[in-house]
């Protein structure tokens, strides 16, 4: 599932696109959304939320989506060619001079802007939201320690804690505290946890590379995630299994680092 960063910059290509600009196209592929016209609608901005996705048009009106596992937005010239299959698209949302193609989103909601909070008003605060500071910090640590017993690699993944976090960040974060991701939260420093994940959020915001430990040479991005063996020791990584189907989630740790 694409990281909070992923969002962040999909969102922010969408709106240099699309924002201010009249569709001259506007197609929703959904069972649910068949019959709204998006034609001759101008976009006001494209904002993402964690990992969720609004693009807003004037008027009012909100297009949701989230990207799930396999969704993609891609943006083309008019007359571009589509770098996945037709049977995939799912909104195409067409300027004069930009064509917005969005494969596999699988959640779409057509609702009033006014109504966004019935979607995203249970998650927590934003570790890419322009307005992180010292309140939203503390707000996020509150909800991390609220439950001191639970494993820390599943609170940071949980969206109403703070959102932005997926596997790849969480699994680096556990290993940046030195710490397995089974630790329970309350033998962790959570506040170092709030700002490690802000900080690799942010690091990666505004490019397609995601890296952990600054170095974007191939093989050297991450300490542990998808790795067979620690970049920091070079000793075997365990892999194994977090949380409880049908939301468990891969995890990855070396025992040597994180005991």
């Amino acid at each position: 599932m694409p990281e909070g960063d992923t969002v962040f910059l999909a969102c922010h290509r969408l709106n240099e696109a699309l924002a201010g600009r009249e569709l001259i196209r506007g197609e929703i592929r959904h069972p649910r959304l068949s019959t709204v016209e998006l034609k001759g609608r101008v976009v006001s901005e494209v904002r993402p939320a964690g990992k969720h996705l609004l693009i807003r048009f004037e008027h009012g009106r909100t297009l949701h989506n989230h990207l799930r596992m396999d969704g993609a937005w891609h943006l083309y010239p008019p007359s571009g060619r589509w770098r996945r299959p037709g049977h995939q698209v799912r909104a195409i949302l067409a300027t004069a001079d930009r064509v917005a193609v969005g494969f596999a989103l699988h959640d779409l909601r057509w609702l009033p802007t006014s109504g966004e909070s019935e979607l995203i008003g249970h998650l927590g605060p934003d570790l890419l939201s322009p307005d992180w500071g010292p309140e939203q910090e503390d707000e996020a640590l509150r909800r991390l320690t609220a439950d001191p017993d639970r494993e820390i690699g599943l609170a940071l993944m949980d969206q109403r804690i703070m959102a932005g976090v997926g596997n790849l960040y969480k699994t680096e974060v556990c290993f940046l505290l030195g710490r397995s991701p089974r630790t329970p939260v309350g033998e962790i420093d959570a506040r170092a946890a709030v700002r490690l994940s802000h900080d690799l959020l942010l690091r990666n915001a505004w490019h397609p590379e995601q890296t952990t430990t600054k170095s974007l040479r191939r093989g050297d991005q991450h300490w542990v995630y998808a790795r067979r063996a620690c970049l920091r020791c070079g000793n075997p990584v365990r892999r194994g299994s977090q949380g409880q189907p049908p939301d468990h989630r891969v995890t990855y740790h070396c025992p040597r680092c994180q005991p």
